[in-house]
């Protein structure tokens, strides 16, 4: 009989397990005392290699700490053929205010630590670009998408906008872009317009997802914009005759992306009497005069426009805040709504942009459905017999809107249909950084009619987001609902976040709005005979 054995047999007993336990090999995390180490190089200077030279002010460096940083360090200083990798100093070219956070930038490399704020984030991205070090990229991004909105505030978020852009930081970028769209007229009031590029503006005005209160405001947008342009440039006598050709290209151009056949009558009059109107008016009664068309009816010559994109642009509205293309639904105190339940809203608009008679406007209903769509179990009867419809539940923040200057199509005859073909827009308020502003928008195009009268957008809100679990309804609607106290998972203390859509000092206010503006078909219409 042959017998196996194996080194080290397991203990029986337990004090051979616990000798057995002691005799383990323990690893020791002592990586902090290592890395202030590696930080009091920095501090002392000690044992440097390389001095950087930035803005005149020396700093003394580590080839070793910069080449395991950056990817750029790495290749300038080992590539035999780049000039540095044998020079003790080297000048580095930055701008003004890359220099002044090139202390905490180089600081970084050796402690992995450093203070951003809404001021310096954008210098220090520069310089983690330029020199490719990823991780802090990623650290500054994640801070900028955390505080856009304080960038506006504090009229940062043009520039960061301009500068993620240029250089492929998408979702940062789109982000940004979002916060101005929707919120023009607060951050114009904040920010210095003369840093706003030619391309940017262009880029701005052909969106039709710009949140203003009428078109007449990105008239007078432009128009401060361009008197910014003009002193920022006009006063160098030697480029007089430069600047002032590109002056008159500037505002032609400009000004084609706005849409003025989205401004009433009334609103186009008072243009006429604007100094630059009178300066280009040339320029200006071509484009008031496409408008008029538009308004009157002249369906073959807005259908001739209407054949390129640009032209397709000009007819196509905006989101207009005015009162007479919407209304603010506001909800107080949230967290007591029980489940299921329904707010209702009546508002009026204008059917067109001409200015109309009262007794013309159309009418809507806005349900809004915050805590969720209950249907209850109930009975179809049908010419071909009587069914059950089961009960059902949707998870979902709906906002049902119901035209009602359409026929009921069960008191009407059929005959009488009138269409009402419109765009939809749904702001949703939310905060950052103690900012409120337009978070979130949703658009839809909807022809509504005796037969279609009703439009469900679910989604504008995540249902799940804004019914955090920190809170319950007060009263469970439904019998399947558990009755439950205010906090499922903690006490009053409890440090969860909470929704970002929710307003007020207790965060217990939704804010939505509802903006609908006609859409007129002129390219599918044919003109009226004779």
């Amino acid at each position: 009989m042959s017998f196996l054995t194996v080194d080290g047999p397991k203990p029986s007993t337990s004090s051979e397990k616990s000798d057995y336990i002691e005799n383990e090999d323990l690893e020791v995390d002592n990586s902090q005392s290592v890395l202030l180490k590696i930080a009091n190089l920095y501090a002392e200077q000690l044992m440097s290699d390389l001095v950087l030279e930035v803005g005149g002010v020396d700093y003394s460096a580590h080839r070793l700490i910069l080449c395991a940083s950056s990817e750029v360090f790495q290749v300038m200083l080992m590539n035999r053929e780049w000039n540095e990798w044998r020079e003790s100093k080297i000048v580095l070219q930055e701008t003004p205010t890359a220099a002044s956070v090139f202390p905490h930038f180089l600081k970084y490399f050796y402690t992995g630590q450093i203070k951003i704020s809404y001021n310096t984030v954008l210098p220090v991205l520069s310089l983690a670009d330029k020199y490719n070090v990823k991780d802090l990229v990623s650290l500054c991004l994640e801070y900028m998408s955390q505080h856009i909105a304080l960038a506006a505030k504090k009229g940062q978020v043009i520039n960061w906008m301009q500068y993620t852009m240029a250089c492929g930081h998408t979702n940062v970028a789109k982000a940004c872009q979002n916060f101005v769209k929707w919120n023009m007229e607060w951050v114009w009031s904040h920010a210095d317009l003369s840093e706003l590029e030619d391309e940017t503006l262009l880029l701005l005005l052909q969106q039709s997802d710009l949140v203003l209160h009428n078109e007449c405001s990105l008239y007078r947008f432009t128009v401060d914009w361009l008197h910014r342009q003009k002193q920022r440039f006009s006063h160098s006598e030697e480029n007089a005759c430069e600047w002032k050709q590109h002056w008159e290209t500037l505002v032609t151009t400009v000004f084609s992306h706005i849409r003025f056949p989205m401004m009433c009558p009334s609103q186009l009059a008072k243009l006429l009497l604007c100094s630059l109107t009178q300066e280009y008016k040339e320029f200006f009664m071509e484009q008031m005069a496409i408008a008029m068309s538009y308004q009157s009816g002249q369906y073959e010559r807005v259908a001739e426009i209407q054949e390129s994109d640009h032209g397709r642009m000009l007819f196509t509205p905006r989101l207009y805040t005015e009162d007479i293309w919407g209304s603010i639904l506001g909800v107080d105190n949230f967290h007591s709504l029980p489940c299921y339940h329904t707010r209702t809203f009546i508002f009026s608009t204008r059917p067109s942009v001409v200015d109309v008679a009262p007794e013309r406007l159309s009418e809507w209903t806005v349900d809004l459905y915050p805590k969720g769509v209950w249907f209850k179990k109930s009975m179809l009867i049908a010419w071909s017999g009587t069914y059950d419809v089961p009960e059902v539940v949707l998870r979902t923040v709906r906002i049902s809107i119901t035209c009602q200057s359409c026929p009921d199509p069960v008191t009407c005859d059929f005959d009488c249909e009138e269409d009402v073909r419109v765009k939809v827009g749904v702001l949703v308020w939310g905060v950052q950084n103690g900012v409120e502003h337009v978070a979130s928008v949703v658009e839809r195009i909807h022809r509504f009619s005796s037969q279609n009268r009703v439009l469900n957008v679910d989604g504008a809100l995540d249902f799940d987001e804004l019914n955090t679990p920190l809170y319950t309804p007060a009263v469970a609607a439904s019998p399947l609902d558990k009755p439950s106290g205010r906090c499922l998972k903690c006490t009053e203390n409890c440090d969860a976040p909470e929704p970002k859509h929710l307003l007020g000092p207790n965060r217990d206010q939704l804010r939505i709005q509802v903006v609908i503006v006609p859409l007129t078909d002129f390219c599918h219409v044919s003109a009226p005979d004779g």
